[in-house]
């Protein structure tokens, strides 16, 4: 069943941090930012301004976390810097409260590990880059892992493995927002080949998760 009445655009927050993935943020953002109708993009940061990205480039955040209410689709995506940003108690006391007022958690990559370590993935199903499975896996003990998963969908909360996946995820999340129609073209826009079986996962075989 599909969403799709009219309304404003859902605003659509982008959980920035230092060494976080250039394509967990902008392979989805492209897929949203296609959709201007449909969806407003944030980016923020502890501070507005520049937030270095794992591969170097640099990002201007639009607002500082402190400064912003809660946009109806949180995301947070993965990158080495996650393995930072858990250890802060205070970011994870924000995160916790803060993203409880969201229509839909969303998380790419090991972006679930920050999640789970808020506490705010516990009795739920997620998913994670499967490289980094074990590492999410410790994050969150009363969460259910999934280790054979492009993405995990359980009520609102959306999780999707390894960096590309999270496009998958996103054109998944469009078709339920508005309809399995409008994802496919804005996949074609793109020309983006879109797996649209959330188990299609060679991966966790490969890394040793699956037989």
């Amino acid at each position: 069943m599909t969403i799709d009445e009219p309304r404003a655009p859902r605003s659509v927050g982008v959980v920035l941090f230092d060494r976080f993935e250039l394509l967990d943020v902008f392979g989805p953002l492209e897929l949203f930012g296609a959709l201007p109708d449909r969806f407003e993009i944030l980016l923020l940061a502890e501070n507005a301004g520049p937030v270095r990205s794992a591969q170097g480039p640099i990002v201007v955040a639009d607002r500082s976390y402190g400064d912003t209410a809660c946009p109806d689709v949180v995301l947070v995506p993965g990158g080495i810097g996650t393995r930072t940003l858990v250890q802060s108690r205070s970011f994870g006391a924000w995160l916790a409260t803060w993203a409880l007022r969201a229509e839909l958690l969303t998380s790419i990559c090991t972006g679930s590990g920050v999640l789970a370590a808020a506490g705010l993935l516990d009795g739920y199903r997620a998913t994670c880059n499967k490289r980094a499975f074990h590492w999410a896996r410790a994050q969150g003990p009363r969460v259910e892992w999934i280790a054979r998963a492009r993405w995990v969908h359980d009520r609102d909360r959306w999780t999707s493995a390894g960096v590309a996946a999270g496009m998958d995820m996103t054109l998944a999340l469009i078709a339920r927002l508005h309809s399995e129609e409008l994802a496919a073209a804005v996949a074609d826009r793109v020309e983006y080949d879109w797996h649209r079986d959330p188990t299609w996962d060679p991966f966790a075989a490969k890394n040793g998760l699956v037989d």
